[in-house]
């Protein structure tokens, strides 16, 4: 236990939180896999544990706790060999939630943050666009009001839960001649007349259901405008903070499971009358990725801890899911190698963690995308600030 962070409490929780996924999570997980769709229930489940309000008020069912009952719950969400299921949790939990409750009035988190926390209704987060990608601000999305209604018309694309999601939290703009200065951020049923939703086909993330949605002459009431007009970029550049260390912690621990099945392989599987751990060329290059991952995590947990003193750790965040994510790739690479021909075998691990983990670098902003971020911040001293609401 790392004391400088983690409490009794925190242990606590993660080990009812690693029986629940044994119990509930693990014996599905193949099947999801082949099919690409979490059944419903299990939402529910998560649910009625209170997992998915952990970080949320307890006026709307949340339990109010501190962010490393988060980094926990990611945690234990990594050591479970499915990256798509851990994905459409978070997703759902930090993502579309986490702007319901940023920037939802009274009656939206009465009526989508409580049943999300309750795991009665899924969310999905749309931002990014086929043109657009990593490139917010080049979205073509448009919100045009008429009377009492938006008029949503546009695209967006890998868009995890975008097929089961009961609910969208969409980016559009609203005053496109503004360019960043332009975008909203709505409310939108899924079910809402001219939503279409596509399933994407992906290399990893297999049980995760990714989507291309189309908006085809949308209405949504003006009330689901959501925070105030035309202040959608600065709310989503101020939530990717917690995005981008949401993908740091899952890169280091979907990392430290693969080192630890590695080092575990190793010591049983033998080759020249010795096992594998004995050798120096794998146990140097092992200790060298083991020394890189604890290097991210103590940096994630540093990040996290500012994060939840309310500080603005953009940065850091930033910093954080470039670094972890590339170390977490070259690990699960030569850990992969070590196993040989069984690391590319799908009934070992390794080559669904190999699968999976290549999201990292690509999802979230890719990785050249934060490094010119970081270009403007460093370099440039561009400095970015908190959203007033």
């Amino acid at each position: 236990m790392n004391s400088t962070y983690f409490t009794e409490e925190h242990e606590s929780f993660r080990k009812s939180l690693q029986l629940f996924l044994q119990k509930e999570v693990v014996p599905h997980i193949e099947k999801w896999e082949k099919t690409g769709s979490i059944e419903r229930f299990i939402w529910k489940k998560f649910g009625d544990m209170g997992f998915f309000g952990i970080s949320y008020p307890e006026a709307y069912g949340g339990l109010n706790l501190d962010l490393f009952y988060t980094v926990v719950f990611l945690e234990e969400l990594h050591k479970i060999k499915s990256g798509g299921f851990a994905a459409a949790m978070w997703a759902h939990a930090y993502l579309a939630m986490t702007h319901l409750n940023a920037e939802g009035d009274e009656r939206i988190k009465q009526d989508y943050l409580a049943p999300s926390i309750l795991g009665d209704k899924i969310g999905a987060m749309c931002i990014t666009e086929p043109f657009g990608g990593s490139d917010v601000a080049a979205m073509r999305t448009t919100a045009v009001k008429n009377g009492d209604k938006y008029i949503i018309n546009g695209s967006k694309t890998f868009i995890t839960n975008g097929v089961y999601a009961d609910y969208y939290v969409l980016a559009a703009k609203t005053s496109p001649e503004k360019g960043n200065k332009g975008i909203s951020i709505f409310l939108m049923d899924t079910n809402s007349k001219g939503v279409t939703a596509t399933k994407l086909d992906k290399l990893g993330w297999r049980a995760s259901d990714t989507a291309e949605i189309s908006f085809d002459n949308v209405e949504i009431p003006v009330e689901n405008l959501m925070g105030e007009l035309d202040k959608g970029f600065p709310y989503i550049m101020q939530h990717f903070a917690l995005e981008r260390l949401i993908m740091a912690v899952n890169a280091h621990a979907t990392a430290e499971y693969a080192l630890e099945y590695t080092i575990d392989y190793m010591s049983q599987r033998q080759a020249f009358g010795t096992t594998i751990n004995k050798f120096q060329a794998l146990r140097h290059t092992l200790i060298d990725h083991a020394t890189e991952v604890e290097h991210c995590k103590i940096f994630n947990y540093a990040a996290v801890a500012r994060l939840d003193k309310g500080e603005y750790v953009v940065k850091e965040a930033t910093m954080a899911k470039l670094k972890s994510t590339k170390v977490a790739d070259e690990a699960i690479y030569s850990c992969l190698q070590m196993l040989g021909g069984y690391g590319y075998m799908e009934e070992y691990p390794l080559a669904r963690l190999f699968r999976d983990s290549r999201l990292g670098p690509i999802g979230g902003g890719t990785s050249e995308i934060l490094r010119e971020i970081l270009s403007k911040m460093i370099i440039d001293k561009q400095e970015y600030k908190p959203a007033v609401k």
